[in-house]
């Protein structure tokens, strides 16, 4: 490992997350960044080549209003209540650095996403991960103690379990001085979204991206909802660090995606049927039953 004497002190200590190789052959069925394989609708497309025009020459809204605004219909919520970024990862990134800097560790399990250590790294956060049970599931009394924040992924990523709503309250309501983040990149394929808490809960942070269930991993587009005291911290660190994270194609694009709500109901029950058959064909292979 090189150590440049120019480097940053913290820098030799990052141990980064690696992205999923993007291979060039193009015959390969590649799953490790589970892409969509269906592709955005044709109205996404329209709008993306509409709005590459010469405002290219401007800089974009630097609040994505017009797609904050999208959002914060679609799911019942005030625009206030929505932050959008480039990618649910840099929507993470900024809730690290906004939310969880405190001094007791954050919680989050042993088996999730790998991106979670590496941001407490760049960032200083504290954390302690907790087992998950014999079934690969999260048990939620262990996360009500004292703690700097909590995070989960919900259905985890990779074991693909899933709490309900209910489980994620209880997580929510045993938790009052800190911040409960729900990461729900994969919940439109498995799950049923903790937005509905938010009007009822200070300390909830729902995040999700279009990059799976939307087809839009090539655009950069995630989002984050929340009462409007958690937001307005992401927005303090986003304009501090980048003031125009989303450009005008992802935002034409992102809008376009949320009003087909035909394209993106059909290509999301294709990949719930494709899995089902994906399961069954396992099973008559004399592969194990899935954890229930």
């Amino acid at each position: 490992m090189s150590n440049s004497p120019y480097w940053s002190d913290f820098v030799a200590e990052l141990e980064p997350y690696v992205p999923g190789e993007q291979p060039t052959d193009t015959g390969l069925i590649k799953l490790n960044t589970n892409e969509n394989p269906y592709g955005p609708s044709a109205s996404v497309l329209a709008a993306i080549r509409d709005a590459a025009d010469g405002d290219l020459r401007l800089y974009p809204p630097p609040g994505a209003d017009v797609l904050k605004n999208t959002i914060a219909d679609y799911y019942n919520l005030a625009p206030n209540q929505v932050f959008v970024g480039n990618g649910s990862d840099e929507v993470l990134a900024h809730t690290f650095n906004g939310l969880l800097r405190h001094e007791l560790p954050i919680l989050f399990p042993d088996i999730t996403y790998s991106f979670y250590p590496v941001y407490c790294g760049l960032y200083g956060v504290d954390y302690e991960t907790v087992a998950l049970d014999e079934t690969l599931a999260v048990n939620i009394d262990d996360y009500c103690r004292p703690n700097g924040g909590v995070i989960l992924a919900n259905p985890n990523a990779p074991t693909g379990r899933c709490l309900s709503v209910a489980d994620i309250e209880q997580l929510v309501v045993g938790n009052p001085a800190s911040v409960v983040i729900v990461d729900e990149a994969y919940v439109d394929f498995g799950g049923d979204s903790a937005v509905s808490l938010i009007d009822r809960y200070k300390n909830l942070l729902v995040i999700q991206t279009f990059s799976k269930s939307r087809s839009l991993a090539g655009l950069r587009i995630g989002f984050a909802m929340g009462d409007g005291d958690l937001i307005e911290a992401l927005e303090r660190v986003k304009n501090s660090f980048n003031s125009y994270p989303l450009d005008r194609l992802a935002i034409a694009g992102g809008v376009a995606a949320l009003e087909d709500e035909v394209w993106f109901q059909r290509t999301r029950e294709q990949v719930i049927s494709t899995r089902a058959d994906l399961q069954q064909g396992l099973t008559g292979l004399g592969f194990g039953p899935p954890i229930n």
